[in-house]
């Protein structure tokens, strides 16, 4: 019960990075770039510093190529599925355009939450000290991410309410996979490599054709000033993590 609860804290550090974001409105072009592509920057941090290292310990070179590819796949026929119910154009259109993007990275972060979830229940059990330097490292690292996730739902025009409604259930995410690898202690290390190598993927996709492409049309400097900035936020915390 005291690492669910531990888990739920970290989960819910994704709410408190969405309302950070949330509680913001009429942002100007520029501030939407910076958002945009410091979501981006974040994310392409924790694939390259924390999730691909992690599927390669935990699984080998063969799992992090099925699942990084299955990932890609994954979230880009859910864009297409997306796609098909777009309206036709004008202003509705880039709402909806928005939206989809905030609904996509949300479904990219869940799938990260989970194997990262399963993380604290195995490391918990190999020793307890392990499983609470995790928690705080998972928790850290969820905050931007809530951002990430809170600001294109903001730009689409997400009420306040519904924004934290959909990073709380992000936030259910983590204590989830703790229960299942508190279930599943003896997991395969193969298969934990494997799911966190689809989430790599998944925010991989999302990085290179919804963020980045959105942060420069909106302004091309700041949205590079925002890619540096979050790609900083993520180094620091792998870091640390590290220390």
């Amino acid at each position: 019960m005291e690492l669910l609860i531990l888990s739920i804290f970290a989960g819910l550090a994704t709410s408190l990075g969405a309302l950070v974001v949330a509680v913001q409105r009429n942002l100007s072009e520029r501030s939407l770039a910076v958002l945009l592509g410091g979501a981006a920057g974040i994310m392409a941090g924790v694939v390259i510093l924390d999730l691909l290292p992690s599927a390669w310990y935990q699984g080998g070179l063969s799992a992090v190529v099925q699942g990084f590819l299955f990932g890609l796949l994954f979230l880009f026929l859910l864009d297409r599925l997306f796609a098909f119910t777009a309206p036709a154009g004008g202003r509705d259109r880039d709402s909806y355009y928005m939206l989809n993007m905030g609904y996509l990275i949300a479904v990219g972060i869940a799938l990260h939450d989970v194997p990262e979830g399963m993380a604290i229940a195995v490391g918990y059990a190999a020793e307890a000290k392990l499983g609470v330097v995790l928690v705080l490292a998972i928790a850290l690292h969820n905050i931007p991410e809530g951002m990430a996730a809170a600001a294109p739902l903001l730009m689409g025009g997400s009420s306040f309410k519904r924004i934290m409604l959909v990073t709380g259930i992000i936030s259910m995410f983590t204590p989830l996979g703790t229960l299942a690898g508190m279930l599943l202690v003896k997991i395969s290390i193969k298969t934990l490599g494997e799911m966190l190598a689809v989430a790599a993927g998944a925010m991989t996709y999302i990085v290179r054709f919804e963020l980045i492409p959105e942060a420069r049309m909106r302004h091309p400097n700041y949205a590079l000033l925002g890619i540096a900035g979050g790609a900083g936020i993520s180094l620091l915390l792998a870091l640390w993590h590290g220390a």
